[in-house]
């Protein structure tokens, strides 16, 4: 089972390469690109600036920020979405399905057994550029592969058992890497090939200094020219840039645009103003209050509406009272109305149940009228039930609770305040502590956060979305979960080969976390993207890897003379 599963991921990443560039898009012929021309974008994270430039920190924003710049093994193939006549929108934070993985830095891979072991050939001729200071001009080769993998995987803050299905990873020949496998991996492609820390980066840099922006240096379709945190980052054209794509029989040259600036503004108003005002190219997450009054502001932008790629909840710890108990978690659940929040505070824009899996996920979601009962009471307002459990946990009066918040999120920050009146009513009272990113951050990442922890976090794909939240001392668990059974099933599921076994049991997992209500399950809302009509080859694409749009802003271009013409 295993040789032949194996062989069919072979074959896919195969098929893939076969489309990964070059792939002329749609049936109508397309738009001729042009050259020239800077983009301005407030991304996905708009309010967030770099976390760390050095993969090695293990920042899980490290691909957005210099995925532009430091290449993957793999890519999703752009030449199957929107904006080239498919019908793939790549909003997933970091799921690719494996018949939308093209090569990037890989030119072609091959499972192989008896050992099992994974051998990846390398694109020849893909250069890093000049950097004064810090290294010559020279060509990407298999040791550099090895020295980035090497170097992440041995990391004091490399998440745990990340890759021990690792054996040892070698240079066989110039272009040639081996990965030695002491057992498959069914996350093998996402955890080292385009996940969030997957970047190759060359020994040079991390001589000079790899966590300082100015010293990076990569194979990508840009340069970091300049970073001022909570401000900007400003990208400029990498001229050895290797990658092409064909177009009316034609071949072009990638990037298109000179420079590309991602915008750090804090104040939602200003960025919806900066969109409206044309100051803003591009605005990749806005709510549908803005969304609304853009539509009638600005009639000439252009949409996708998509449904959001994180889970919002309120983390309750489980190792601490009043939370260990199972009927205070349900009764928490019961107390909030959260079809009177898809319709009073989202207006409709909102799904009830799409977290932890994820509607797009396929076979892997199991939607809410196919869950059994105890799971759908969860979703089902009930201030009556909630507090006769609250009275059986021996709470009749209630209790008062911390939760954190991050000021960072304007969702969050109006939503947090209609949460806490309605648990009010059923006698169980919240003190709101509002912080900033990084500290927000550090209070789950030290395990340190109160017993209250108001959050999104992200699907990432259909196995990580359970581990991750879900796994003791795994970084993304709040409510630090730790049920050696269901981390036992967690292991076996990385193991299986077998697609359609894994999907099964992760459905199985997924009902089992949900019944036993670690979070507030709240509805997932639907967000926006926005861009004006001189964006071309552009249709709301998000996301080419793990939470990294840089191939996909290398294949968009600005129509400068109809831009001038609309009087910007």
């Amino acid at each position: 089972m295993q040789s032949k599963t194996l062989r069919g991921l072979a074959g896919a990443s195969a098929l893939s390469l076969v489309l990964a560039t070059g792939a002329a898009w749609g049936q109508s012929k397309p738009e001729t690109p042009k050259y020239g021309g800077s983009l301005e974008v407030s991304t996905v994270y708009a309010t967030i600036s770099a976390l760390s430039f050095d993969s090695y920190d293990w920042p899980w924003k490290h691909n957005h920020d210099t995925g532009s710049v430091y290449e993957q093994l793999f890519a999703a193939d752009l030449s199957k979405t929107r904006s080239r006549g498919g019908k793939f929108g790549l909003v997933a934070d970091a799921y690719i399905p494996t018949h939308l993985i093209r090569g990037e830095l890989a030119e072609k891979w091959e499972w192989q057994q008896n050992p099992l072991r994974l051998v990846v050939t390398l694109r020849k001729g893909v250069m890093f550029p000049e950097k004064p200071g810090v290294m010559q001009k020279r060509e990407l080769v298999a040791d550099d592969v090895v020295f980035s993998f090497k170097r992440l995987s041995t990391s004091p803050k490399a998440t745990k058992n990340y890759f021990d299905y690792v054996k040892d990873v070698r240079a066989e020949d110039k272009y040639t890497v081996v990965w030695e496998m002491n057992e498959f991996n069914a996350e093998w492609d996402y955890r080292f090939g385009y996940g969030y820390y997957s970047g190759i980066i060359p020994k040079e840099v991390v001589d000079a200094g790899a966590s300082n922006w100015k010293n990076m240096n990569g194979t990508g379709p840009f340069k970091l020219t300049d970073y001022v945190q909570g401000n900007s980052n400003t990208y400029e054209k990498n001229p050895d840039y290797w990658d092409k794509e064909t177009i009316n029989e034609k071949e072009f040259k990638l990037p298109y645009v000179d420079k590309i600036t991602y915008r750090i503004i804090k104040d939602e108003a200003t960025r919806v103003t900066a969109l409206r005002t044309g100051k803003l190219d591009i605005m990749e997450l806005i709510r549908w209050q803005d969304a609304e009054q853009l539509k009638k502001g600005a009639p000439e932008l252009k949409w996708s509406k998509w449904l959001a790629t994180s889970g919002t909840f309120l983390s309750m710890r489980v190792d601490q009272k009043p939370f260990d108990d199972i009927r205070v978690r349900r009764a928490m659940n019961m107390a909030i109305n959260k079809d009177e929040i898809i319709k009073a505070y989202y207006n409709g824009n909102a799904e009830l149940f799409a977290y932890p899996q994820h509607p797009e996920y396929g076979a892997y979601y199991q939607p809410l009228n196919e869950q059994p009962a105890s799971v759908q009471e969860l979703f089902k307002y009930d201030p009556v039930k909630a507090k006769k459990l609250l009275a059986e946990a021996g709470y009749p009066n209630g209790f008062t609770f911390k939760t954190q918040v991050c000021s960072c999120n304007a969702d969050h920050m109006d939503l947090l305040p209609l949460i806490s009146a309605y648990l009010e009513q059923v006698g169980v009272k919240m003190e709101i502590q509002t912080m900033e990113y990084a500290a927000f951050l550090s209070a789950m990442t030290t395990q340190t956060n109160a017993a209250g922890y108001f959050m999104n976090n992200g699907h990432t794909n259909p196995t990580t979305t359970i581990r991750k939240s879900f796994v003791p001392h795994q970084v993304w668990n709040p409510s630090q979960w730790n049920d050696p059974k269901l981390t036992a099933r967690m292991e076996a599921v990385y193991k299986e080969p077998d697609e359609a076994k894994r999907q099964a049991e992760l459905r199985a997992m997924t009902t089992e976390m949900i019944d036993n209500a670690p979070y507030v399950w709240l509805p997932t809302p639907y967000n926006f993207t926005a861009w004006w009509p001189w964006v071309k080859g552009y249709e709301g694409e998000l996301r080419a890897g793990a939470v990294r749009p840089g191939p996909i802003y290398a294949r968009l271009w600005i129509d400068q003379d109809l831009k001038k013409k609309m009087g910007y």
